[in-house]
Parts: C-alpha cells; sequence; structure tokens
C-alpha cells in the first residue's frame, strides 16, 4: 500500500496534513465571516430560536458555552449550545453555525434515521476507538491474528460512525441553509458566504472520516499480508 518506507511517509503526511488542513480551512473562513455582519443583524442566539419556534419546536432551549467552535447540539438535553462569539454575534459566520446547530434539533424532532443511526452507534463507537489500537498493537507484537482481527473489528464500529456523521452534518447545512433564507435572516447577496461557512465546517467531517477509513484500510491489509 505504501510502496517502502518513502511510501510510508509520504502516507504519515498525509494522515496529518488532511486533519490539520480541515481545521485551518474552518478557521480560516470562520475568521473572515465573523467580522461581517447579516442584513438583519440578528444574533446567534436570535436565529437558532426564531428556528426553532418557526419550526413548532419549543421544548429546545438555546444556551451560550465556553469556548470557540465548541457549538453542539445535545440531543439527551434538547439543548442547542452557542459558543459565546457565535451565541452574541451577529455575523454571517454566527448565523451559519446557529442555524446548523438547530438543523440537528429539527433532525431530532423528525427522528431524521441517520441521526438515530449515529446515536446508537455512539457506545460501540467510543469503546471502539479507546480500545482498539491496544488490541491490533498486541496482535501485531505477539503475532497473535485474532487479537489483530478483533481490534479492526472494534475499529471498524468508530469508522462507520464517521461515515454516518457525514450525512447527518450535510442534511444538517442544507436545512440551515434553507431555513436562513426561509426566515429571513439572511439574503440573497449573503447566500454565497454563508454556505462557505458551512462547506468549511463539513471539511473537518470529511478529513476525519476520510483519516478513519484509510487507516482501516491499512490495517486490514496488514491483516490479510501477515495471513498469506
Amino acid at each position: 500500500m505504501f510502496g517502502g518506507l518513502g511510501g510510508y511517509i509520504i502516507y504519515i503526511v498525509l494522515l496529518m496534513a488532511i486533519p490539520l488542513w480541515a481545521q485551518s480551512k474552518v478557521k480560516n473562513t470562520y475568521k473572515k465571516y465573523s467580522k461581517k455582519a447579516t442584513s438583519s443583524l440578528m444574533t446567534g442566539e436570535e436565529v437558532a430560536r426564531k428556528i426553532l419556534n418557526d419550526n413548532g419546536i419549543y421544548d429546545v432551549n438555546v444556551e451560550e458555552t465556553k469556548g470557540t467552535l465548541t457549538d453542539h447540539y445535545d440531543p439527551r438535553k434538547k439543548v442547542v449550545r452557542l459558543s459565546s462569539g457565535n451565541f452574541h454575534g451577529q455575523s454571517m459566520a454566527s448565523s451559519a453555525i446557529a442555524a446548523h446547530e438547530v438543523g440537528h434539533a429539527i433532525q431530532d424532532a423528525e427522528e431524521y434515521a441517520f441521526l438515530k443511526f449515529r446515536s446508537a452507534l455512539v457506545p460501540a463507537a467510543s469503546f471502539g476507538s479507546n480500545i482498539s489500537f491496544f488490541f491490533i498493537i498486541a496482535g501485531i507484537l505477539f503475532s497473535m491474528g485474532n487479537l489483530f482481527l478483533l481490534g479492526i473489528i472494534f475499529m471498524s464500529a468508530a469508522v462507520l460512525f464517521q461515515l454516518v456523521t457525514l450525512p447527518v452534518e450535510f442534511d444538517a447545512s442544507n436545512r440551515a441553509m434553507g431555513q436562513l433564507v426561509s426566515t429571513g435572516v439572511i439574503r440573497n447577496n449573503e447566500e454565497r458566504p454563508t454556505k462557505k461557512v458551512l462547506n468549511a465546517a463539513a471539511l473537518t467531517y470529511v478529513a476525519a472520516a476520510l483519516v478513519a477509513v484509510l487507516e482501516l484500510v491499512r490495517f486490514i491489509m496488514m491483516y490479510l499480508a501477515s495471513n498469506e
């Protein structure tokens, strides 16, 4: 798979570079559009609350949380949490991110299949991501194929979670754009920059999924090679 030591080094560099590039893209895009206010001058909190109300969702709270780009939706507590900058901000970035997180709340309310599937995968994915490398390393060190294979199976659960996350995030972004336009939070000339924020955020999930798949494929090939 790597074409010798040189190929392996290139692979490792790419493995590290892909997520770093995605994170850099997100930060730069967010920084740019967090300085540009929307015509509606609504804060992220107001955007979130309006979209929730317009969709008849009154059991979801909107709260401020610490940090930068720590925004998320908690389906267990029915809370949209927005980082301080987005909670109080009136920018295109704040509106886009608030709408995206509310997109997840709408998914939850509508029992969106992929969201339910991802939630069901959380225990297995969490366990798999924490324990898989121990089994894989032990299998390699002690030449125990069964341990190696068990590690791959556990890793597969974590990779599946990453892959299922993609349609969940893309759907939330699509919902966000639709809601921002239909509610009048943004105007026609603001759609393109708002979409850039949403697309940049999606890159982090694509990068994570790509890295996870590459690593899984690498270990599967190593396992197959060890059994030839």
